[in-house]
């Protein structure tokens, strides 16, 4: 998003995980992970790329000294491990579900001939590469422009895969820690807690919500969108409605 609140869709539109699924024949495999299981991505390991076919997993990358950052929540139609391909090592990286989900990992060697021999597929993986790169130049833009409240916002509404022209109003997140949101938006827990409270007072999020037992967050989309992104009120104002 710009400092301008024109949010980037980072989900791609069309059905990547279908597409392979229904072309390749080999050198793919379905894999489930149960809600806070992690699947681990060595540096030097370009074997394989993997496609989020259902539910949200969270990326962490871990320095050489072992400290951990999260660099994003995906979802379905999202993938990692995209430096595979072309056999760049990265460091390592652990995708964690953060509820049950489905992943197709396909093999590098695989992967390359079903470029090569289908047109179609080709053209909607460049999309998607597009999209991630349109998301990441977004996060950028949003740390140099834009303040806490409004970085916060917009993490939420990428968790909550929210497009600009949505009509929708609500929708279900898993419930992150604070210090996870902090990592993602690159800020400190205790101001994530204290926009998190702004934002329930304000009736954007609500924390009543449970899917199997799992907590989770209900984001007032177009709320968030129209009053923090959009014309965000002066403090005073939310503290007049609470």
């Amino acid at each position: 998003m710009s400092q301008h609140g024109e949010v980037t869709i980072t989900s791609n539109p069309v059905c990547i995980t279908k597409l392979l699924d229904e072309r390749m024949t080999a050198g793919k495999k379905k894999q489930t992970i149960a809600e806070g299981q992690t699947i681990c991505c060595k540096p030097g390991d370009s074997s394989a790329i993997y496609f989020v076919a259902s539910g949200q997993v969270k990326i962490t990358v871990v320095s050489a000294s072992g400290k951990e950052a999260v660099l994003a929540v995906l979802g379905p139609e999202e993938f990692f491990g995209e430096g595979t391909p072309v056999g760049r090592p990265s460091p390592v990286r652990m995708a964690t579900a953060l509820e049950a989900a489905t992943l197709l990992r396909i093999d590098k060697s695989a992967m390359l001939q079903a470029i090569h021999d289908y047109p179609d597929l080709r053209e909607r993986l460049m999309n998607a590469v597009l999209v991630r790169n349109m998301a990441i130049e977004g996060d950028l833009c949003d740390q140099f422009f834009n303040q806490t409240e409004k970085r916060l916002a917009r993490t939420l509404l990428k968790l909550a895969r929210f497009s600009e022209h949505e009509v929708r109003r609500d929708a279900q997140i898993p419930a992150l820690s604070h210090e996870t949101l902090a990592e993602m938006v690159g800020t400190r827990r205790s101001y994530i807690t204290r926009f998190m409270v702004k934002f329930r007072k304000m009736g954007l999020i609500d924390y009543s919500g449970y899917v199997h037992n799992n907590p989770q967050v209900t984001i007032r989309t177009r709320k968030l969108f129209d009053q923090i992104l959009q014309n965000a009120p002066h403090e005073s104002e939310w503290r007049t409605a609470a």
